[in-house]
């Protein structure tokens, strides 16, 4: 019997295909288009959120009531856990793990919760490790330990072809000093303690995509030579599918063995990085 759970929110981007008889409760984010509030991956998705930002319609986000939280919490238990696991998106990007937290003070059963300090498969691959080990019997200690040391060893770096939409949103931490940059220039961004950070400027997108798959593959390459059993990489985008196609069939052969995929990012995420994003999520397998 699973005694232990795992509850999420909705920018971890897991596909529903994995989540097939796992102990996990996802939780969506909200997102406000044209003064309309939806709910992230309910009655919103990627595309909508991506037409509206071509069409400068105003879009903004905001976490869920502690009263979601807590609703997942209580499902958590009435489904036999005795324990729960709560993993979110970095505290720097968002105030979703203060709502998880208020709520956790409430819950019926034990509540462990985890910033992330990161945000999509980062987060997606913790919770599937994490929920993976539930499901065969590891304690709510073991599976905590698990998710944080996923989590801690993982990275991202992402491109963007304009650092408007982070403006806007007020995410765009210590990369901010690029704001003031040529209009040529085309930022590669990382997050670091939770937020995001400049890496690097390159003059042309072709370049910043092929620059963005060699810090990807030395990250991959960093994390095996560190010891990991494996390692997973997932390539995000933002209605750029056919860029990110291309990317993931090239990390594929160059990280043979590893498992590559392509999971567009949601409607929160998007909403701040923007159409023609591209990412990069490595993701170590942590030996139990």
């Amino acid at each position: 019997m699973v005694t232990t759970a795992i509850v999420t929110d909705s920018t971890a981007y897991l596909p529903a295909e994995d989540l097939d008889g796992l102990p996990v409760h996802v939780v969506p984010l909200h997102v406000v288009v044209g003064g309309r509030e939806h709910r992230e991956g309910v009655d919103v998705g990627a595309a909508e959120v991506a037409a509206a930002l071509r069409s400068f319609t105003p879009v903004s986000t905001s976490r869920p009531a502690p009263a979601a939280f807590l609703e997942a919490y209580e499902a958590a238990a009435r489904d036999g856990a005795d324990g729960i696991v709560s993993v979110h998106i970095s505290g720097e990007l968002s105030s979703t793990v203060a709502g998880a937290e208020l709520a956790a003070a409430e819950s019926p059963v034990p509540v462990r919760v985890l910033d992330s300090r990161a945000l999509g498969m980062v987060m997606g691959e913790a919770v599937l490790a994490g929920a993976r080990a539930a499901r065969d019997g590891a304690s709510l200690d073991e599976v905590e330990a698990l998710v944080r040391d996923t989590c801690a060893g993982a990275s991202v770096v992402f491109y963007v072809d304009t650092l408007e939409y982070l403006r806007r949103g007020g995410r765009i931490g210590r990369a901010g000093a690029l704001v003031g940059s040529a209009l040529s220039i085309k930022p590669i961004l990382g997050l670091r303690e939770g937020h995001i950070v400049p890496l690097e400027r390159v003059r042309t997108s072709s370049r910043a995509i092929a620059r963005l798959e060699e810090i990807a593959v030395e990250a991959a390459v960093a994390v095996l030579a560190d010891g990991a059993p494996g390692v997973d990489v997932a390539v995000h985008h933002l209605d750029s599918a056919e860029r990110a196609d291309r990317l993931a069939e090239r990390l594929g052969s160059r990280l043979t063995g590893s498992a590559v995929r392509v999971v567009e990012l949601g409607a929160v995420v998007g909403a701040h990085v923007g159409p023609g994003t591209l990412a990069v999520a490595v993701v170590p397998r942590v030996a139990r």
